[in-house]
């Protein structure tokens, strides 16, 4: 679950040639830091592409205009990792302000397809299919880079909600299978998170992600082994450790659970 200390040591900044990011300041127990708002380019390019340019919060719109202009260079391009408040609120506002349009998946209108590849002024952005946390969650890998932009599919640090019942347990972990492959065909060996700091080793953080939820889902079974019969109960008994603030989260991920369970049990 979302919901561990902040790290004060993430604030955002370039990552690489080609990926820099702008923080917003809208941290909390299910945002972490605040959420990530990417700018990617090729370098020596005069265009670059968002990800997420996050809630519609004028400053932070502001900073990451100013980050592109600093770089001499415009957007071209802004692209929704899933359609959840943080990440994408302010799509329609950053349009108007940049004239750049705004594609996601199942939009409605120029919709990011699963396998596209999507290029923005000679960068290559490869489009990867991974709902479960949301039942339009995207990933966008950079090939150039060896990385991979999760959103909310994969975080910089603890783990995320499957937001039940738009998200979808078994989805969510055909989708961690999925960015597994990418790792260990060497196509992706980093990860840029939507919350938390940038992740070196993206094989290590998606196996422990897949032994996580494998844990939860014995534990939901214990639970219900031990006479819990409601989401709350199991929420009190396999959450314990998580902070409260965080539980209603934690009921969403425990459905989500609870679903799988009468499906494959």
């Amino acid at each position: 679950m979302k919901g561990a200390a902040a790290d004060p040591t993430w604030r955002g900044g370039e990552i690489s040639e080609r990926a820099s990011c702008v923080l917003c300041p809208n941290p909390g127990p299910m945002t972490l830091d605040g959420t990530n708002t990417w700018v990617v380019g090729e370098p020596g390019s005069s265009e670059v592409a968002i990800i997420d340019p996050g809630p519609l919060d004028e400053g932070h719109l502001a900073a990451v205009l100013d980050a592109v202009a600093q770089s001499g260079r415009r957007v071209a391009l802004t692209l929704l990792t899933h359609h959840h408040l943080d990440h994408a609120e302010s799509a329609d506002r950053f349009h108007e302000l940049t004239g750049a349009p705004v594609r996601a998946f199942g939009s409605g209108h120029d919709d990011v397809r699963p396998g596209e590849v999507i290029d923005v002024g000679g960068l290559e952005i490869l489009a990867v299919e991974t709902p479960g946390h949301t039942a339009d969650s995207f990933s966008f890998v950079l090939p150039a880079d060896n990385t991979i932009l999760t959103g909310d599919t994969i975080l910089g640090r603890g783990t995320t909600v499957v937001a039940w019942p738009d998200g979808h347990l078994e989805s969510y972990l055909e989708s961690l299978s999925r960015i597994e492959g990418l790792t260990q065909a060497g196509t992706v060996t980093s990860l840029l998170p939507g919350h938390g700091p940038y992740v070196a080793d993206a094989a290590a953080t998606v196996s422990f992600y897949l032994k996580h939820r494998a844990e939860r889902l014995d534990q939901v079974r214990s639970a219900l082994a031990a006479g819990d019969s409601t989401a709350r109960e199991v929420v009190e008994r396999v959450y314990a450790d998580v902070p409260q603030e965080v539980w209603p989260a934690a009921e969403l991920s425990v459905q989500a659970q609870l679903e799988y369970l009468r499906e494959h049990d």
